[in-house]
């Protein structure tokens, strides 16, 4: 544990105390640390001398940072470490020693060269809680190189994305990269519970490919339970009509009509009530398989206003519809709702505008106190507490 001087910028969020060994780089790794430190726990950024890379990862920029950078490494402090010499891997093995927590992304045995693997560091710090993120697993895919959009290919993601007629296509950001991050804090607050109750810690193992398969829920289901190999389908849903874009009178309007109950209410303000009783609609099912005939009916309905009316007078009967906005958008949606969306980290010069934790608490709220490092930053620093007895100050 660090020593009470050294808890500056912790904050009082739930995981205040916790010291988190982040030995991770890109996205995966980052991402689930930042959650950990907007949580309240102090988290310690290892990076080459050289720096994580996403921080040349441009345009776009804020200043000479890339904004990639910016937005998934808020809350830590930097040390910039050297595996390769001997006193960096010291300083490396003490801050494992202390920590509560350690991540790395590194190919499966990577860390083992520098005795950073597991069972090395466990046997010093039995109660650790190891997190390690790969692409494809530490057995039979081991040895491949794990990038998002690997996975998204080889999993088949891409597959299922784009027009039936057209190309495959990758989602818009690194999905897998983000549902492994938070997978792995799944994991790592898991077996913190474990350890609380029996003072055990122990490896936590995330593969990007096991969150893909996880993640694509229905249609993983679709062919482990069902044997049916999913195809694309542009926009349109499987098993649910209407759930899809639908032109207006401007733009299109996503209608996400998902049971008989709102296709009722869609009709109704759609002024078309009789639908909800015409036997080729009147289940999900019977929806599902006329789906060429009502979309032409729900088109020309929807033709008499433009998409934000009708948003406004679809919401309000319950029926869950929106616009495909841009990010900016998005972000002014959410202001509307009141989720306030962007908090600025840091004071004066160094603040950072970023995106809030998307998770609220009543008693313990997230810490946004320390921006985004500079590259060892903290490193003059943190050294001094690690190689400093712990009790002393």
């Amino acid at each position: 544990m660090a020593s009470e001087d050294h808890s500056e910028g912790t904050g009082g969020g739930p995981l205040a105390g916790l010291v988190v060994a982040d030995f991770s780089r890109v996205l995966a790794g980052p991402y689930a640390t930042m959650l950990l430190a907007d949580l309240g726990a102090e988290v310690i950024k290892v990076e080459s001398p050289q720096g994580d890379e996403t921080r040349t990862w441009m345009p776009p920029k804020r200043d000479e940072t890339s904004t990639y950078y910016l937005g998934i490494n808020r809350g830590k402090r930097s040390i910039a470490l050297d595996l390769r010499d001997a006193e960096d891997v010291a300083v490396g093995k003490e801050l494992a020693r202390r920590a509560d927590v350690l991540i790395e992304n590194l190919r499966p045995g990577g860390m083992a060269k520098y005795g950073l693997d597991y069972e090395s560091v466990a046997a010093d710090n039995p109660g650790l809680v190891y997190a390690s993120i790969s692409g494809f697993g530490s057995t039979g895919g081991g040895h491949v190189p794990g990038y998002d959009l690997m996975v998204q290919a080889v999993s088949g993601l891409m597959s299922l994305t784009g027009a039936p007629d057209g190309p495959p296509f990758r989602a818009g950001i690194s999905i897998f990269d983000v549902m492994a991050g938070k997978d792995a804090l799944i994991g790592i607050l898991a077996a913190l519970r474990h350890r609380d109750a029996t003072g055990k810690g122990q490896h936590v193992e995330v593969s990007l490919l096991g969150s893909a398969m996880s993640g694509m829920v229905n249609q993983s289901s679709a062919y482990a339970a069902g044997g049916v190999v999913p195809t694309r389908m542009g926009n349109a849903h499987p098993s649910v009509v209407p759930y899809e874009p639908l032109p207006t009178a401007d733009n299109d309007l996503i209608v996400a009509a998902a049971n008989d109950g709102l296709f009722r209410k869609l009709v109704v303000v759609l002024g078309r009530p009789e639908l909800a009783d015409d036997p080729r609609f009147l289940r999900n099912a019977d929806r599902t398989e006329h789906r060429e005939e009502l979309r032409p009916i729900l088109i020309e309905a929807l033709s008499a206003k433009g998409a934000e009316e009708w948003f406004d007078l679809l919401v309000d009967a319950g029926v869950p519809c929106g616009p495909i906005n841009s990010v900016a958008g998005g972000f002014a949606i959410a202001e509307r709702f009141g989720l306030d969306p962007i908090v600025s980290v840091g004071e004066g010069e160094r603040a950072v505008p970023t995106t809030r934790n998307p998770i609220r608490f009543s008693g313990t709220p997230a810490v946004y106190e320390l921006p985004p490092p500079e590259l060892d930053e903290h490193g003059a620093e943190l050294r001094r507490w690690l190689t400093t007895p712990e009790g002393q100050a």
